[in-house]
């Protein structure tokens, strides 16, 4: 490694943004199949309910079926044990939940548990990265059954309710592969080539590392795909295309230019064909090795590996235990001022706090003013809507029903946006009970949702992160051994294509990990001054051996001599 020093800096407090925080993006090009799969997932168990006379039982239910919510990002055959352990993980927080409310009805008691449980559910959910909604799900159904009356004979049957609903919606989630099995492959694909087309027609270090990142994440997607078939081989060509377009960009040439990269994009996202591409530039029919990756990952010593990884992951040194804490303190310190105030459902405080813990202080200041204005805003939504959801049993279930879409829809263009929807139908699900005052239940919600934000982001402040700045040395590190690795293999001609490739790929995978490690250090508080020349020269020095590879291995002739990129000190 480098011997540049870094420079010595105070702990400092970075500029809060504002209207970043609230500015809309474009929609996710799948926030459809989260909307309708909670639908499908949900209007079965509530309209059961509602036609038998139970509609009190919809909160049991519906804990099983916003387990839809999760995977849809995942290729089949990862999904169906992503899921399934969604359910079981959703069941187990359900049924501690209900345990407790059994067996006390002292408020301090439950406040202090459902604390400890929300953030036992951001670790691990972080842990294994089942990606959003994250644990705020997990939350708000703990949460919410620690302040529903319980006796210990109905949790059997409870908790039988919501599996079943979980088993509903893992089907729910697998469904779509009867239709087309390889549609989370093609997405994150396209992906990939559209941030290659991006990266090719006007190269710099935001397009390279997003194209980067897209690449990474479509070869994971592969990787944990079923076995080969030809869609997936065709697939497997593109990222190798899209790999070579942002490693050695070149404006309007390299293996295919940005228009072509696009064009492959559009159809790969279609519903027609995989676009066939030309032999990919080096490759065998076995595409770098990535059957024999794949197999080694699926192989037992493959999947102790993951395991042992996981484990590092909720470990001592775990860089997810400061937000672990953060997330317990300032749950806690919401739901017990809540409580002090007389609030007579603290547990809307405790998942405020815990939805705003994001990775790093200014995306939970984000996230504070995001929930804020979202929930304040959902509130009008729910006092409007009351009296139509009042006329019978089934406008209620309507009414959910369409909130429920309406979250997903508009989640993915701002997180405020989707909480509009959210609060309503949160609102709503408690009608299920029995009907309240709707003066009560608004005023709660508006004094819940500011001590809550306020509570939970004093926690973030308060608690600090230096274990930010020790990610950032690790990734270099990583990077640094990544990168001498995939310099070693591409200059030995007697290397297998094979671990060229995977050397190439880790080292893709190591700059994408640095990456995300600086963004995450860069909006901590509180912290030493990260290395910024340390951090931009290795991403320089790591995408010019990517770049160096891709040229050996490439169609533009014979084999270039070996390029080494430079130290990660020089530039």
């Amino acid at each position: 490694m480098t011997d540049t020093p870094t420079r010595p800096g105070r702990p400092s407090v970075r500029s809060l943004p504002l209207a970043p925080a609230l500015r809309l993006s474009r929609p996710s090009d799948t926030w459809f199949k989260p909307a309708l799969s909670v639908v499908a997932a949900s209007a079965v168990p509530h309209l059961t309910l509602v036609a038998i006379g139970r509609p009190d039982l919809v909160m049991y239910t519906m804990a099983g079926s916003l387990c839809a919510l999760y995977g849809h990002g995942l290729p089949y055959a990862r999904r169906a044990g992503a899921v399934a352990g969604v359910v079981l993980g959703m069941t187990a927080s359900l049924a501690v939940a209900l345990v407790t409310a059994s067996l006390t009805g002292s408020t301090a008691v439950l406040i202090a548990v459902g604390a400890l449980l929300a953030a036992a559910q951001k670790v691990l959910c972080d842990a294994t990265r089942i990606g959003p909604p994250g644990h705020v799900i997990f939350t708000f159904v703990s949460s919410a059954a620690l302040f529903t009356p319980q006796r210990p004979e109905q949790i059997p049957g409870h908790l039988a309710l919501t599996l079943g609903a979980g088993a509903f919606a893992w089907l729910v989630a697998l469904t779509p592969a009867l239709l087309r099995r390889e549609g989370p492959e093609r997405r994150a694909v396209a992906r990939a080539l559209t941030a290659a087309a991006a990266c090719a027609a006007d190269p710099g270090p935001r397009t390279r590392n997003t194209a980067a990142a897209a690449v990474h994440a479509a070869w994971q997607c592969l990787l944990a795909s079923g076995r080969p078939t030809p869609v997936r081989r065709s697939l497997e060509r593109l990222v190798v295309h899209a790999e070579a377009a942002f490693a050695a960009p070149r404006p309007g040439g390299g293996t295919a230019g940005p228009e072509r990269l696009r064009a492959w994009a559009a159809l790969t996202r279609a519903r027609g064909p995989v676009p066939a591409p030309p032999p990919a530039p080096g490759t065998a029919d076995e595409l770098y090795g990535i059957d024999a990756e794949r197999a080694v990952l699926r192989a037992p010593g493959g999947r102790r590996a993951a395991r042992r990884a996981l484990l590092r992951r909720l470990g001592p040194g775990s860089p997810l235990l400061p937000v672990a804490v953060r997330t317990l303190v300032g749950c806690a310190l919401a739901g017990y001022l809540c409580a002090a105030l007389g609030v007579g459902r603290p547990y809307w405080a405790i998942v405020t706090a815990a939805s705003l813990y994001q990775a790093n202080i200014t995306l939970s200041w984000n996230r504070a003013l995001q929930r804020t204005l979202g929930n304040l805003l959902g509130v009008l939504v729910f006092a409007a809507v009351l009296p139509v959801s009042r006329i019978s049993p089934l406008a209620l279930v309507c009414c959910c029903l369409f909130f429920s879409f309406a979250a997903e829809a508009l989640i993915t263009r701002n997180y405020w946006l989707g909480s509009v929807a959210v609060t309503p139908m949160a609102l709503l699900v408690l009608e299920f009970g029995g009907a309240h005052p709707a003066g009560e239940l608004i005023g709660d919600r508006v004094l819940d949702t500011v001590l809550g934000a306020v509570a939970g982001f004093l926690a973030a402040t308060l608690v600090t992160n230096r274990r930010a700045a020790g990610r950032v040395e690790r990734a270099l590190d990583a990077t640094g051994r990544a990168r001498a690795d995939a310099e070693r293999t591409g200059a030995d001609p007697g290397a297998a294509p094979g671990a060229r490739d995977r050397a190439r790929r880790t080292l893709t995978a190591s700059l994408v990990e640095l990456r995300e490690a600086g963004d995450t250090a860069a909006g901590e508080w509180w912290q030493r001054a990260l290395p910024e020349q340390r951090l931009l020269a290795a991403e320089q020095a790591g995408h010019r051996t990517l770049a160096a590879t891709a040229q050996r291995r490439g169609p533009w002739g014979a084999a270039p001599p070996a390029v080494h990129a430079p130290s990660i000190g020089a530039e």
